[in-house]
């Protein structure tokens, strides 16, 4: 497996994090991570992340290298989920827990409250939405919650529920990404 990327902030800063090669799998840019955790910066420390599709892990294990109390990465993938776990044993990260499930299947068991969440499904699926919404109804969200959403930037955000807040918006590339708040 030839693939990695570093983490670029916090207790792992600099550390690699390898990812395996599969359909629908691209690790969040540079650039874009590095935006997103300074749009986060008050929010991550203590925090209890959830990190829904989360392929090569990069938003999870950054949060996790910033401060965050817990991470929960849900992944579907097989072999993205062992990469996951070797990563974790890798960087001794106790504060991270591994789910192995499809993203929708999670979300209908017995909720837990989260304080930030990363929202990455594979792009021309249609997940993002629904996957947003499914939060909201199921009562996965503290009352503050900061969720993140990585869609194509082609992309028109529709059907995100009425209490969320748009807090940060752009564009890199081929990626669109927003930061909401949930009020109320």
């Amino acid at each position: 497996m030839s693939n990695k990327l570093r983490i670029i902030g916090g207790d792992w800063r600099s550390r690699c994090i390898t990812f395996i090669d599969a359909p629908g799998l691209r690790p969040t840019p540079v650039r874009v991570r590095e935006t997103l955790f300074n749009w986060l910066r008050d929010d991550i420390i203590a925090s209890r992340c959830l990190d829904l599709y989360a392929g090569s892990g990069a938003l999870g294990f950054e949060a996790a290298s910033r401060g965050a109390k817990s991470v929960t990465q849900v992944e579907n993938n097989t072999l993205a989920c062992r990469a996951l776990k070797e990563n974790a044993i890798a960087l001794a990260a106790e504060q991270v827990k591994i789910v192995q499930s499809d993203v929708m299947r999670y979300l209908a068991g017995e909720a837990e409250t989260f304080d930030v969440i990363f929202i990455d499904p594979p792009f021309a699926m249609g997940l993002a939405a629904q996957t947003c919404q499914w939060l909201e109804d199921k009562s996965w969200l503290s009352k503050h919650a900061k969720i993140y959403v990585e869609v194509e930037s082609t992309l028109k955000l529709e059907g995100i529920p009425e209490n969320w807040r748009l807090l940060k918006s752009k564009v890199a590339g081929e990626v669109g990404y927003h930061l909401f708040a949930r009020v109320g």
